[in-house]
């Protein structure tokens, strides 16, 4: 079985859009597993949601997910993400809020533990330390966990009491073995480190393989969307820039 690993749409429908065509040329998928903040920031969040709801997939809830429907006080967002997530409460149909509500905050699939930000902190915590990484091998009990919610595609792995890191790359598969793992794909619909390409991941459940994938998406449309909404300038730019 193959499925597509994502996280972090953030209403970006270009960039997700060109996920799914990219995922349809590699030979298409199983089912998509989705970890979270489908909505947020981006210009098109009815959108983004009920495409991922014509795909068969798993979704957990992420923290601006929570935030458009009123589950989190967006007093915990800086400035630019609180305006986007009250944007967003507004372009909401109730459907959308109802599939955002009944989001679950952990889901498990085969050897994997998905959640939005952490095991142990599912809506709010990021792991992007080695040393939160270790502390967090102890609150699941499946051999992998898949995270999302810093947008940055990294691999965390339990050495017996230790804990190494790496970036994920396309042009290296990660094969699937003894050592526990924190996976994380990077962001759909707003990479952070550095790439502004979308980022999602293919997991083989046959071969034990996990590969990142980076795919080109027209910026300037959603760029433009977003200026023409009225979204905060700096959620804009970083668009450009992977940041």
């Amino acid at each position: 079985m193959r499925y597509a690993v994502i996280a972090d749409i953030h209403s970006n429908l270009e960039a997700f859009t060109a996920v799914l065509e990219d995922i349809g040329q590699r030979g298409g998928v199983d089912g998509v597993w989705c970890l979270g903040d489908v909505v947020g920031y981006g210009p098109d969040p009815h959108q983004c949601i009920e495409l991922l709801r014509q795909c068969s997939h798993v979704c957990v809830a992420g923290n601006h997910d929570w935030a458009a429907i009123g589950k989190v006080d967006t007093a915990e967002f800086n400035p630019d993400a609180a305006t986007a997530a009250h944007w967003t409460t507004r372009q909401l149909s109730t459907a959308d809020k109802k599939y955002l509500e009944n989001l679950p905050l952990t889901i498990e699939k085969d050897d994997f533990t998905l959640v939005h930000g952490s095991p142990r902190e599912p809506i709010w915590e990021y792991v992007i330390s080695t040393s939160l990484a270790q502390v967090n091998f102890d609150f699941f009990q499946s051999p992998y966990c898949l995270v999302g919610h810093s947008h940055v595609p990294l691999v965390f792995k339990d050495e017996g009491g230790d804990c190494s890191f790496n970036r994920l790359s396309p042009s290296v598969g990660l094969v699937l073995g003894e050592n526990r793992l924190i996976i994380n794909p990077g962001g759909v619909g707003q990479p952070r480190d550095g790439d502004p390409h979308a980022s999602y991941a293919i997991y083989d459940s046959e071969a034990r393989s996990f590969r990142l994938h980076r795919v080109a998406y027209d910026i300037t449309t959603t760029q433009d969307k977003m200026m023409q909404n009225g979204l905060p300038i700096r959620l804009v730019v970083r668009l450009s820039h992977g940041m």
